[in-house]
């Protein structure tokens, strides 16, 4: 069964880090981008970062220079490393690409 898993979320401080790991299912993994997407409460669902099967990576504007995705294609995982968090990172990041469903996500929260 083709699916995404995400995990590493929890209670942070503000200026705390996080790993976030999105690991799929299946073969192939590396003929894929994956994306980190992140929703919080009241708000509509948004890109957080993107890496392409090359490594290329990708930033919101709003976590450039915090958050770092890179990817495993041995352990079909990629990884969103998440420094210096701040209260409006609070949300639900979820990982999406290739033919797998979207994952549930893993909550994140980050206390003022």
């Amino acid at each position: 069964q083709l699916q995404l898993a995400e995990s590493g979320g929890g209670l942070v401080q503000r200026g705390g880090s996080l790993r976030l790991s999105c690991v799929a299912s299946g073969l192939y993994f590396d003929y894929y981008a994956i994306g980190w997407f992140r929703q919080a409460p009241g708000k509509e669902r948004e890109g957080v970062s993107c890496i392409s099967n090359i490594d290329e990576a990708y930033y919101a504007d709003s976590v450039k220079g915090r958050f770092t995705i890179s990817r495993d294609n041995a352990k079909n995982t990629v990884y969103l490393q998440m420094n210096d968090l701040k209260p409006e990172d609070t949300a639900i990041y979820s990982c999406s690409g290739g033919p797998w469903p979207d994952g549930q996500g893993t909550q994140v929260t980050v206390a003022s």
